[in-house]
């Protein structure tokens, strides 16, 4: 790939603040979920999110003052969501900032164009989420193409409806040039299965790997709340939601029955709205700060609405590293019995 193509479009930061900010209630409920809402305002201690009063954040604009800035007034510091996320986030270093708030948005405008859209946030949104279906119906199934053979690589032996293939997935450089990139897409759906958009995974036609591009995983459409989904999902009992498309299919390979619920990254983890109908949900976090804390949110949430949560938590960084390393039998019996362990009735595998 050419150093044109991992020139690809910037996170933009300005456009990352002003998208938290139309979710500015949304925001403070996932990040802050100690806080209360008072009135047209977001209150708690300080910028740690304990209970309290003494910072403010407006949740809707209002006579010409902006949604989403806050204010401390035991100390006067004041800023975006941004900057409150950063401290939420802290110690991290502003490019990672930028990225985990991204990967928080996943349908908000938060790549730079070349001129600013006209049209309102909700029209944007619904405009992506359009693109995203559109794009997804243009795959073919992945049998025998590239998408094959990079899930096959890496020791994953479960597909689905929800996955298809596209040999040339255009993306437009920062220079404006034209780039076609062989893709591995994925259906983001709601829990009605409606398609909200489509995560987009460039790979190279020559290693079979990810694409030498800035950012080869990216979504088109809306992923908040949403999943890629596999396996009998509508009506389950027992639903296992992972992080990575692959580190969840890495799961599937070993739990063929179970039925399952990609959400991309960590902070998608925690504010996966998981269907009605189950009873247990198990959690298959990474290894590492963020999927303990997207683990522990999600759990904390299922445990409110009266859902049996359990985390299982690979041997190295993730579960797709436990299966290449370690081989689907032995994951198989890894996980057989941490779940056992945990629960005797579930529906992830035949008794």
């Amino acid at each position: 790939m050419t150093r044109t193509a991992k020139k690809f479009e910037k996170l933009d930061a300005g456009a990352i603040s002003n998208g938290l900010a139309r979710g500015a209630e949304t925001f403070c409920r996932h990040w802050f979920p100690e806080g209360r809402r008072v009135g047209n305002y977001w209150q708690m201690a300080d910028v740690s999110g304990a209970k309290g009063r003494s910072l403010v954040v407006r949740l809707q604009s209002h006579g010409g003052r902006q949604a989403g800035k806050w204010t401390d007034n035991a100390t006067g510091d004041h800023g975006d969501l941004l900057d409150l996320l950063k401290h939420r986030l802290d110690p991290v270093a502003y490019p990672d900032l930028l990225r985990q708030a991204a990967d928080y948005l996943g349908d908000a405008p938060v790549m730079q164009e070349n001129e600013p859209s006209a049209e309102p946030p909700a029209v944007a949104s619904n405009r992506q989420a359009a693109a995203g279906r559109r794009l997804f119906s243009y795959g073919k199934p992945i049998a025998n193409t590239l998408a094959d053979a990079y899930l096959r690589g890496r020791g994953i032996a479960r597909f689905g409806p929800a996955l298809a293939f596209h040999s040339s997935v255009y993306l437009r450089a920062e220079d404006g040039t034209r780039l076609e990139i062989p893709a591995l897409l994925a259906a983001i759906t709601d829990n009605a299965g409606k398609v909200t958009g489509c995560s987009r995974i460039f790979l190279d036609g020559q290693t079979g790997g990810l694409a030498d591009i800035e950012a080869p995983k990216r979504v088109l459409g809306r992923l908040h709340g949403h999943a890629i989904r596999f396996g009998n999902w509508k009506g389950c009992t027992d639903l296992l939601a992972g992080e990575g498309l692959e580190n969840t299919l890495s799961v599937g390979t070993a739990l063929p029955r179970a039925a399952l619920a990609s959400c991309l990254t960590a902070n998608h983890l925690a504010a996966f709205t998981y269907p009605s109908s189950i009873k247990r949900l198990w959690i298959a976090r990474d290894n590492d700060a963020a999927g303990a804390r997207a683990a522990s949110r999600l759990a904390d949430r299922a445990e409110g609405d009266g859902i049996e949560p359990f985390v299982l938590t690979p041997e190295r960084d993730d579960f797709n590293l436990d299966l290449m390393r370690d081989g689907i039998t032995a994951l198989r019996r890894r996980l057989a019995a941490l779940i056992t362990e945990q629960v005797t009735e579930h529906d992830l595998w035949p008794s």
